[in-house]
């Protein structure tokens, strides 16, 4: 079984209609009308038993709302199953009370996406002190789908060191040399002295002479990006280009990444963006939703 539909709102428009094409499933759009307060008002077409709602969720505080109403008009238009398709999840980096006073911002989003969805789809969830998601979204099934294959070979490197900038990292880089051929290492602690450490390549002769290419799966500020170009660099890399699953970062950014000395940089289109390398929906399509989540109950 395949979705028999796929919602989106118009800024969606396109990657929902390629994620419909890919599942051989009807696309309907969403509408959405905002009222002079700033409110939101929702309208859906009608809508299969079993539904999709694709949403890039970047800038999700302006989305959340929008995206509730949704899920509440699909259901009263006809939806029974009704799937999130949400490439990028936000709120996952506070998985925790890092000073007293904070919300648990994972939770309390986790809690109200999960209660308007029986699933939800994502790609490389940002998941550093996380193990369980479903647990995160209210019980609901949560499938974190990895873009790194994908990524690996968009990029048509000749013989690259894939580079991981944290531990949380390295089986992506071992999974994109595997995928498009090369080889990989992660970055370690290097101390200076009695006081200084900074962070440089487990193995520089890894490096040394050849394209290095860094995996993360987010960017926004890009400061750990340049910092791990710098390095590699000083370690006497040929180039550093680096691929990440969500672009985040605005212009000024980029230019800065460039400045800095990275040659290419390439993201999934996850989030609309000019670095989008690589479509994910024939990954969403035939790893996730018709497999695994709509071919079976809840």
């Amino acid at each position: 079984m395949t979705a028999a539909a796929v919602h989106a709102f118009d800024r969606d428009g396109p990657a929902a209609r390629r994620l419909a094409r890919a599942l051989g499933a009807a696309f309907a759009p969403i509408g959405l009308h905002r009222f002079p307060d700033g409110e939101s008002s929702v309208s859906a077409a009608p809508a299969a038993a079993v539904s999709c709602l694709y949403s890039a969720l970047n800038r999700p505080d302006a989305k959340l709302a929008p995206l509730l109403l949704a899920a509440d008009a699909l259901r009263r238009r006809g939806a029974d199953r009704l799937i999130l398709v949400a490439p990028y999840l936000p709120y996952l980096r506070q998985d925790r009370v890092f000073v007293p006073g904070q919300a648990l911002s994972r939770d309390v989003f986790g809690r109200a996406v999960g209660s308007a969805f029986d699933g939800i789809i994502t790609v490389q969830a940002h998941m550093h002190r996380t193990r369980d998601l479903d647990a995160a979204f209210g019980g609901r099934p949560v499938l974190n789908l990895s873009a790194v294959t994908l990524l690996a070979q968009a990029g048509r490197w000749n013989d690259p060191v894939f580079v991981a900038p944290d531990i949380e990292a390295e089986s992506w880089a071992r999974a994109a040399a595997d995928a498009a051929g090369g080889t990989w290492t992660g970055f370690r602690k290097v101390r200076d002295g009695d006081r200084e450490v900074r962070l440089g390549p487990a193995r520089v002769d890894a490096v040394r002479g050849r394209q290095a290419v860094i995996l993360d799966d987010i960017c926004s500020s890009g400061a750990t990006l340049m910092s791990a170009a710098a390095s590699l660099r000083a370690a006497g890399a040929a180039g550093v280009d680096v691929a990440v699953a969500h672009a985040l970062f605005p212009p000024v950014v980029q230019a800065r990444l460039l400045g800095a000395g990275i040659g290419r940089i390439l993201s999934t289109d996850s989030i609309p963006h000019p670095t989008n390398a690589a479509r994910l929906a024939p990954l969403l399509a035939q790893a996730g939703i018709s497999p695994l989540l709509l071919a079976s109950p809840l």
